[in-house]
């Protein structure tokens, strides 16, 4: 077997270990991990248009969450409402049942991070992160991941010391695009 090979099979398993791990973690709260990390882009980011939302997700990038959001809306986490400077565009903001289950998300979410915190040191996720953000620099999901950490960390919070550290380790470490901020929901 290639090295690439192996690489490519153990990055997948590791993907769908992962996954597993969160979605056993996540059925006390009856969410799939993608509809978690939907949920959690709104209740963070929100008021939302779906593009937006869709633009951020890593679960399912490149595609319409369209499916996601109705099962949030369904199950009274995720609310629609019509946009201030055109009723036509819906935008989605966190319910209070949603913010409150979006940080019990974020407890159970560090669980996982804490497993594998214990199981990879802090040098081997370096050079993790730097290798997969070459892997997945310009594609749809490494675009997604780069509009998340833009919206999480804007280039205007100042000379925050702890946002400018994160910027430059994302760009240190394979995120090697331009960190381009687009205005906000008005």
């Amino acid at each position: 077997m290639r090295t690439a090979e192996q690489l490519r099979y153990l990055i997948l398993a590791a993907q769908r270990e992962g996954n597993r791990v969160l979605q056993a973690l996540l059925t006390e709260l009856d969410l799939t991990p993608a509809q978690s990390e939907a949920l959690g882009l709104i209740s963070d980011h929100g008021p939302l248009a779906l593009s937006e939302l869709g633009d951020m997700l890593v679960c399912d990038s490149g595609t319409n969450p369209s499916r996601i959001v109705n099962r949030l809306v369904a199950a009274g986490l995720v609310e629609r409402h019509p946009g201030k400077q055109d009723r036509r565009q819906i935008r989605l903001s966190a319910s209070r049942l949603g913010a409150s289950t979006a940080e019990r998300v974020r407890r159970i979410e560090g669980r996982l991070y804490d497993s594998i915190d214990a199981a990879v040191s802090d040098a081997d996720q370096q050079v993790l992160i730097r290798a997969l953000g070459r892997l997945t620099e310009h594609s749809p999901a490494g675009e997604s991941l780069h509009k998340r950490l833009a919206a999480e960390y804007p280039a205007d919070s100042g000379d925050d010391p702890l946002v400018a550290e994160v910027l430059e380790d994302a760009e240190e470490h394979g995120f090697g695009f331009d960190i381009v901020v687009e205005p906000g929901p008005a």
